[in-house]
C-alpha cells in the first residue's frame, strides 16, 4: 500500500512540475521538453508499461514451475461423549462424561517430473511474453513520439500562418491609409475605401481564429503530455527544420530489422510456436514424486470399554511416484494443438500482411516526403516572387497607375503562396517523421 501510495506521489509531483514548466509566460518548449515530458507522463505509454510489468512478474515466477509444491494442514477437535447402555443380561453401563481430544497434521509434498516438457515451453513462453511487452512499450513510444512530433510542428505552422496574416494585415492598413488619401482628394471612389476596410476586417477575423487556432493545438498537444489543457501560457520555436539527406535504399535496407511492429508481430509468432509445444505436451503421461507424512493424537479423560486407549498417537511417513497417463480424453487435446496449430499459421499470415503494409506505407511516406520537399523548395520561390509582386503593385496603387483590385489580386496570391509553403514545410516533416517512426528512428 506505502509503495502505490510513493509512486501516486511521484506521479503528481511529475505532473505539478510538468504544468509549472508550461504555465510560465513567453517561456519557449522545444521539441525536445515536449517529447520528455510525454514520456513521463503520456497515458498510452503508462497503460503499455502496467502492461509489461504484468508479463515481467509473470516471468519473475516462472522457474517455480520446477520445484516441488509442499503443503501443510493442522486441526484439533474436542469431544465429550455420553453413552448409556443396557444389555439383555439386565446389566447397565453409563460412560457419560468422557472427553476427549483429536489432533491431526498432514504435510504433503508433490513433485511434477516430467510433463512432456511443458513446464519448459510454458516458461520459454512467458519470456517472450515479457519481451513481448518491452517491445509494445517501444512501439507505443514510437507512435507517441512521431504524435508529439506532429502535434508540436501543427502549433509551429500555425505560428507562421499568424505571422503571415499579420503581414496580410499590414499590406490591408497600407491600402486603407491609400485608398481614404485618394478619396479624399477625389483621386479614387468611395468604393475602394470600403473595399479596402472590409478586407482588413476579414483579415482581422482571421488573425482571430487563427489566434483560436493556436490555443487550440496547445491545448491538444497537452493532452499527449498529459498536462493540464489550460496551460498554454508558452511559446514554441518559429521554425520547421528539415532533414534534407534521407536515403529511401537505406531505409529499405534496416527497415525489417528496425520496425517495432515488424518484431512485436515475430514475438507473436514465436509465442504461438510456444504454445503448440504446450499442448502437444499434454500427449505424454505426466509423472510425478509424492510424500507425505500424517500425524494423529487422541487422548481422553476415560476409556469407555476395557479395549479403548486413553491415549494413542499415530504417525505415517509415505512416499512413491504416480503416473497420470492420458488415454482418452473426447480428442480434446488434438483440437487444442489443432487451434495452436491454426493460431500459428494466423500468426505468420498477420506478420506477412504487416510487412506488406509497412512496406506500402513506407513508399508512401518517401514519395510524399520527396513530394513535399520539391514542393516546398518550389513555394519558397514563389513565394518571394509573390512578396515582390504584393509590394509593386502597392506602390503602382500608390503613384495612382493601377487599380485597388490589381493590388487585391496581388495579396491573395501573396497570402495563398504563404499559405502552400508553410503547408509543404510541414506536411515535409509529418513525412520525414511518418519515416522515421517506420524505421524506429525516432528512440535515440
Amino acid at each position: 500500500m506505502m509503495k502505490y501510495i510513493k509512486k501516486r506521489c511521484l506521479l503528481l509531483l511529475l505532473l505539478l512540475a510538468s504544468a509549472c514548466v508550461l504555465k510560465a509566460q513567453d517561456k519557449v518548449l522545444t521539441l525536445e521538453q515536449a517529447i520528455d515530458v510525454a514520456l513521463k507522463n503520456n497515458y498510452d505509454i503508462r497503460l503499455a508499461k502496467n502492461t509489461a510489468e504484468l508479463s515481467a512478474n509473470d516471468y519473475a515466477y516462472a522457474d517455480f514451475a520446477f520445484v516441488p509444491r509442499l503443503n501443510a494442514t493442522a486441526g484439533t477437535t474436542w469431544n465429550r461423549t455420553a453413552t448409556k447402555q443396557e444389555f439383555v443380561n439386565g446389566t447397565t453401563r453409563d460412560t457419560s462424561g468422557i472427553k476427549g481430544n483429536n489432533i491431526n497434521g498432514n504435510v504433503s509434498l508433490s513433485w511434477t517430473l516430467f510433463d512432456g516438457l511443458k513446464m519448459f515451453a510454458t516458461r520459454n513462453k512467458l519470456e517472450s511474453i515479457r519481451s513481448l511487452g518491452e517491445l509494445a512499450i517501444k512501439d507505443q513510444v514510437q507512435n507517441s513520439i512521431a504524435t508529439i512530433i506532429s502535434g508540436y510542428y501543427n502549433i509551429v505552422q500555425q505560428k507562421q500562418q499568424l505571422k503571415a496574416l499579420s503581414e496580410q494585415m499590414s499590406i490591408s492598413e497600407e491600402r486603407v491609409k491609400l485608398s481614404d488619401a485618394k478619396f479624399s482628394t477625389g483621386l479614387a471612389p468611395k468604393t475602394d475605401l470600403l473595399q479596402s476596410k472590409v478586407d482588413l476586417n476579414a483579415q482581422k477575423a482571421l488573425y482571430i481564429r487563427q489566434q483560436t487556432l493556436i490555443e487550440q493545438s496547445k491545448a491538444l498537444l497537452n493532452q499527449l503530455m498529459a498536462v493540464p489543457a489550460g496551460a498554454t501560457g508558452y511559446d514554441v520555436v518559429d521554425s520547421i527544420p528539415l532533414d534534407n539527406g534521407i536515403s529511401f535504399a537505406v531505409l529499405q535496407q534496416n527497415i525489417a530489422n528496425n520496425n517495432t511492429a515488424i518484431k512485436v508481430q515475430q514475438q507473436n509468432i514465436n509465442i504461438s510456436a510456444l504454445t503448440i509445444k504446450e499442448r502437444r505436451a499434454d500427449y505424454f503421461p505426466v509423472v510425478s514424486f509424492n510424500s507425505g507424512y500424517n500425524y494423529t493424537r487422541n487422548t481422553s479423560n476415560a476409556a469407555s470399554n476395557a479395549f479403548s486407549p486413553r491415549f494413542s498417537r499415530n504417525g505415517v511417513f509415505n512416499y512413491g511416484l504416480t503416473a497420470a497417463i492420458p488415454i482418452f480424453n473426447g480428442f480434446n487435446v488434438k483440437r487444442q494443438v489443432q487451434n495452436a496449430r491454426i493460431d500459428f499459421d494466423f500468426q505468420n499470415i498477420t506478420l506477412d500482411n504487416i510487412k506488406s503494409q509497412v512496406d506500402l506505407s513506407l513508399n508512401n511516406a518517401f514519395k510524399d516526403y520527396e513530394y513535399y520537399k520539391k514542393q516546398a523548395s518550389l513555394e519558397e520561390e514563389t513565394n518571394d516572387l509573390a512578396r515582390e509582386n504584393a509590394m509593386v503593385a502597392l506602390e503602382r496603387f500608390k503613384q495612382g497607375v493601377s487599380t485597388i483590385l490589381e493590388v487585391k489580386i496581388a495579396q491573395q496570391s501573396l497570402e495563398d503562396s504563404y499559405y502552400r509553403l508553410i503547408q509543404a514545410r510541414y506536411n515535409t516533416k509529418l513525412a520525414e517523421t511518418e519515416l522515421g517512426r517506420l524505421n524506429g528512428a525516432l528512440i535515440k
